[in-house]
């Protein structure tokens, strides 16, 4: 049997939901080494052929599809890296070489490519960049009261600076710590620890609240806690494990919007580029505030405010594991649009990211491991037919 025969019938068994587990993987194998682009031409033209009402029918079995695939790729993993699934029994890895070719059957079987499909696609053209750029990393700036500034990722680990009774240290695993009392007779110092584009870091708060920033995103802090409440604002994603204090409750600001806590775990998305302040809670219990609206929030709830706007928006069952993700070291997405998933590429990768005419129709689905070069990434990209070019080295400028 040729290979183009081989993979119709694949295809088939996939629309018939047939297929079996070593039927996906082949399927898989052969999608992710298509170098010369003649499978993605042959998946084309099977989509040609499916009739609009069973891709309809298949859109609303999207969950079973998706499920489907990450079973393959977790059962593919667990087969060559055994030791890294051990160590993390909850987390579902996409192969490196593989999530392209996942994401290409997930279009494949919910019906995807004919969300805007008016036309034959054209082939794929990229042009790779003359220089692959490297993932993000721990990196970030410390700015203490006076204006001094710390590149804590070239700084040697131990004491860095004195704020008050408060001593700023760099501990063996990298974060940052401030170790010290302060008293209400004291004066209130604020420092600033701000990551870039392609940055990321955590820290340890007077109160010994843990802290995690994503890239570009910002926290600025007293050195130590006093009065009555403690409170800190912030930019861009931050991710809080806030020590419980019940006689200094933790408060913090996020643009048009302010979160009270006892002590709790919790996540806040508050990039300007995005449509909504959205705050996830993980485990204990938050109050969410805007203008005079208010909200109480539950484990596995997200309140999402308009980033001008005066009311909450409460999504009761977020999905956690999307959210965390970029804490965890990954990329994921549920059903993203195409700018959602650039618009994160765009802050790791420290790259600009803009379009030629319409902006192309996909939905993404799966995770991607941040480790990866920019290159790797955008491999996958032209595997679910989306045209790029590179310019200036530092520029994807994504094509009709």
């Amino acid at each position: 049997m040729s290979t183009s025969e081989r993979l119709t019938y694949l295809l088939e068994q996939v629309r018939l939901r047939r297929a079996t587990t070593g039927e996906y993987r082949e399927l898989l194998q052969l999608i992710s080494e298509d170098e010369s682009g003649e499978i993605i031409r042959q998946l084309d033209a099977f989509h040609a052929n499916w009739p609009m009402e069973a891709a309809a029918h298949a859109d609303h079995d999207r969950d079973y599809w998706q499920q489907a695939v990450k079973e393959i790729l977790a059962a593919d993993k667990l087969a060559q890296q055994p030791e890294m699934l051990s160590s993390t029994p909850n987390r579902v890895y996409f192969l490196q070489r593989y999530w392209w070719a996942a994401a290409c059957i997930v279009v494949l079987a919910t019906g995807a490519y004919y969300l805007s499909k008016q036309a034959p696609p054209t082939a794929v053209v990229a042009t790779s960049p003359v220089k692959d750029i490297a993932p993000g990393g721990n990196r970030a700036v410390l700015t203490l009261s006076d204006g001094t500034q710390i590149p804590l990722d070239s700084a040697g680990n131990g004491v860095l600076a004195q704020q008050g009774n408060t001593r700023i240290t760099k501990l063996n695993n990298g974060r940052l710590a401030y170790n010290g009392s302060g008293s209400s007779e004291d004066k209130v110092l604020y420092n600033t620890m701000s990551t870039p584009l392609g940055g990321q870091y955590q820290l340890i708060l007077p109160d010994g609240t843990g802290v995690w920033l994503n890239a570009a995103s910002s926290i600025s802090y007293p050195t130590a806690f006093t009065g009555n409440e403690r409170s800190v604002t912030v930019t861009g994603e931050v991710y809080f494990e806030v020590v419980k204090n019940e006689k200094m409750p933790f408060r913090v600001k996020a643009g048009n919007t302010t979160i009270d806590v006892l002590g709790t775990h919790f996540n806040i998305n508050a990039y300007k580029d995005e449509a909504s302040i959205n705050t996830t809670l993980v485990q204990g219990s938050v109050r969410v505030s805007v203008q005079q609206q208010q909200q109480m929030l539950k484990p596995g709830q997200q309140a999402r405010v308009a980033a001008k706007g005066e009311s909450i928006q409460v999504l009761d069952h977020a999905d956690l594991s999307e959210v965390l993700a970029w804490k965890a070291g990954f990329f994921s997405f549920n059903d993203a649009d195409l700018p959602a998933v650039m618009r994160q590429l765009s802050r790791w990768y420290n790259v600009e990211v803009t379009y030629e005419g319409k902006i192309p129709q996909r939905v993404f689905t799966g995770e991607i491991g941040r480790n990866l070069t920019l290159s790797q990434v955008l491999k996958g990209l032209t595997k679910t037919r989306i045209k790029y070019r590179i310019e200036n080295g530092n520029r994807i400028v994504i094509q009709p």
